[in-house]
């Protein structure tokens, strides 16, 4: 029939014919090669030089919370209607649609994990385990801010982009929630349960079923995610605390340490001349934030002591100074001394290290 002689013929294997728009944009690559450089790495470079932007404002103080809820909403919701429309799109062929939309929940990705990722440092000691927290976050930045390193790992593959997705949540929420006065423990429970949650609408996509049960579904995976993180608590750094000062000295007196020792090496004799030596830490933490602690002694490892001290309060300038002082040091005194200050359900906050030489 002469309509069936209109339509244009399928391509070989039955792949979809470029549309208008394609054809065009080769062909305009073909005459100025410089826009496929466009193409490939403009989204790259306007993702760094946001980053720099949040990175410059980070600068001034704690990330803003209203900031980290509106990126988390907007990446919520791009993300539900990219799962909820991406069906129909594919099938009316809307490229640019999709195309556009996945941009902007990469460059919502980099931007959130950027914008956590200096509280992230700050509160992490990097000779613990929680160091390989934050190299997840400057990994998925970094991912995130190279086009074609995220199309090349991220795109192809549907499970590693929801573990993006998730982990973006995680991170962003796990520094949010204390700027509002919740317990850093609290707040990474919590994280790890919403994370999750966020996930139900693709839950529901994958398995056809109603959003009840995509629903429970949801809850019984949010119940083992906060399982994993309660015992997992020790890789995380309970962002955004922080130690913002560590010396050992003499004593403390007017809230300031006394004969501080210089450089973090001192000799036994003065150990002995002291009776002792007192560990002392400033905190810093969120406004209204209220945090117990505790300062853990170890000697060439081995745990000496564990004092509990009183709860950090937030919004100190300094930081909350605190400090516990040993007086039952036993000869020999040498060795490598670090003391551990830790929340009380066991987050690392940070480190101070010193030695007694001979």
């Amino acid at each position: 029939m002469d309509g069936d002689r209109s339509r244009p013929a399928p391509s070989a294997g039955g792949a979809a014919v470029p549309g208008a728009a394609t054809r065009a944009w080769r062909r305009a690559v073909e005459r100025s090669p410089w826009l496929g450089w466009v193409g490939r790495w403009g989204v790259s470079i306007w993702s760094l030089a946001l980053g720099c932007l949040v990175l410059f404002g980070f600068r001034r103080g704690l990330p803003h919370v209203g900031w980290i809820i509106g990126y988390l909403l907007l990446l919520w919701l791009l993300w539900l209607w990219l799962t909820m429309a991406r069906a129909p799109l594919e099938r009316r062929r809307a490229r640019l649609v999709l195309s556009a939309t996945e941009y902007a929940i990469q460059t919502l990705y980099h931007t959130l994990l950027l914008f956590v990722l200096p509280a992230y440092w700050a509160s992490a000691t990097l000779t613990s385990p929680n160091a390989l927290f934050v190299a997840g976050v400057a990994g998925g930045a970094l991912v995130t801010a190279v086009d074609p390193w995220y199309r090349r790992l991220v795109h192809p593959r549907p499970w590693l982009n929801h573990l993006l997705f998730g982990f973006a949540i995680f991170a962003a929420l796990n520094v949010a929630l204390p700027l509002v006065r919740v317990q850093p423990i609290l707040a990474l429970l919590a994280s790890a349960a919403l994370a999750v949650l966020a996930l139900t609408p693709e839950i529901r996509r994958r398995g056809g079923r109603s959003w009840r049960w995509a629903g429970l579904l949801a809850v019984g995976f949010a119940g083992l995610a906060v399982a994993l993180v309660w015992h997992g608590r020790a890789l995380v750094p309970p962002a955004p605390l922080f130690v913002s000062r560590a010396v050992v000295a003499r004593a403390v007196a007017d809230l300031e340490p006394v004969e501080a020792v210089p450089g973090g090496a001192l000799a036994a004799a003065s150990v002995a001349d002291w009776g002792g030596l007192t560990a002392f830490t400033a905190v810093h933490a969120p406004s209204g934030l209220q945090q117990p602690i505790q300062h853990v002694w170890r000697k060439d490892g081995a745990e000496i002591a564990r004092v509990a001290l009183s709860p950090v309060r937030g919004g100190r300038p300094g930081g909350f100074r605190t400090w516990s002082r040993r007086r039952d040091l036993q000869p020999p005194y040498e060795g490598r001394y670090t003391v551990d200050v830790v929340t009380a359900s066991g987050q690392l906050i940070g480190r101070l290290h010193f030695t007694v030489t001979p």
